[in-house]
């Protein structure tokens, strides 16, 4: 029986990767969510987009993501050093629970789950599209274990600590830094973690809030 919080990530996240693009850009799946959905506060105003949900197995959401600045794209003639974008993760806040199949156990979610998605979030938009192609996977493969064992031990030496504000109150995150961009997580006081990832826009100055109202947000980008 497997109860690792990984795979509690895993079984929310498989209904939106077989979702379609557009789809996944629909706001109709943030509708559908009975938590809150957290971005960049009042102090941002670039553009601001939708990205995707996860749901699990009987359709309920349980994360989703939102997208500030630059929409980053992995076309090689496109310089990622000069992309600037942060993007912010919204975790429902789980228990323990049996996995959708019958087949296994669900770890609550928690900071590691925010710092899991956000972490692979990174990792989706930023890897070197000009590496050979069959080499691609291999790089895939360690950088994801890295971030998933860095996500799983948030206090240990790997992250730092950093306070920013979440509706105006200051609150604890753990933050790191790569070469390729920045994550970090925390959780926020009405029942949601909160994972970001960014690059070319520093963490430091960023606010999070509550989403007033989801569909103000451009699907097309």
């Amino acid at each position: 029986m497997e109860t690792t919080s990984r795979l509690g990530v895993q079984g929310v996240g498989a209904a939106a990767q077989g979702m379609p693009a557009d789809a996944r850009r629909s706001v109709d799946g943030y509708l559908m969510a009975a938590f809150p959905w957290y971005g960049l506060d009042e102090a941002f105003t670039g553009p601001r987009w939708l990205m995707q949900v996860g749901a699990a197995a009987d359709g309920t959401v349980e994360y989703g993501s939102t997208g500030h600045g630059e929409e980053p794209s992995l076309r090689v003639e496109t310089d990622m050093d000069q992309q600037r974008f942060a993007v912010v993760v919204t975790v429902a806040s789980r228990p323990v629970r049996d996995s959708a199949d019958g087949t296994g156990v669900l770890e609550a979610t928690s900071v590691s789950s925010a710092a899991w998605l956000a972490g692979s979030g990174l990792l989706s938009c930023t890897w070197p599209t000009r590496m050979e192609r069959a080499l691609r996977q291999d790089w895939l493969d360690q950088q994801t274990a890295i971030a998933w064992e860095l996500a799983d031990d948030v206090e240990g030496e790997g992250w730092t600590a950093l306070s920013l504000p979440v509706d105006g109150v200051p609150t604890d995150f753990r933050y790191r830094e790569s070469e390729y961009g920045w994550v970090l997580a925390g959780s926020a006081r009405d029942g949601v973690h909160i994972g970001a990832y960014g690059r070319g826009m520093s963490a430091y100055g960023l606010g999070f809030s509550v989403i007033k109202d989801i569909t103000e947000y451009d699907t097309d980008g």
